[in-house]
């Protein structure tokens, strides 16, 4: 999914690799030790791990309850003619779960620019 955000690359990362800036938005709490991060929501916590980053440009984690290799990162794109910057998000749900999880990424990402004053 894409979605444009009008922020900096280098604000919208701090929300997207951090546990401060993910809470903000992402989940009610994250703590993280090294490459574990842990989500809270309604109480009920997720492990993921940080596998992979580059400042600035993208994070991508898994979930340690997961079976298979699926993963969910978040892709900061932009556009060298128009500036633009957008937040491309790679995310595996269950093929019954796929509306909802797009549900999902929108009403979390209409958090996300509330918390950064994006339109």
């Amino acid at each position: 999914m894409e979605f444009v955000i009008q922020a900096s690359p280098q604000m919208l990362y701090q929300y997207l690799a951090t546990p401060s800036g993910l809470s903000e938005w992402f989940a009610d709490n994250v703590n993280s030790r090294g490459e574990k991060f842990i989500f809270i929501w309604d109480g009920a916590e997720e492990e993921a791990k940080m596998i992979k980053r580059k400042s600035d440009e993208f994070v991508k984690f898994t979930w340690e309850d997961a079976d298979d290799d699926a993963y969910f990162e978040m892709k900061i794109i932009v556009d060298e003619i128009t500036k633009d910057v957008s937040l491309f998000i790679t995310d595996f749900a269950e093929e019954d779960e796929v509306e909802e999880s797009k549900m999902l990424w929108t009403n979390q990402v209409s958090s996300l620019k509330q918390v950064l004053g994006s339109k």
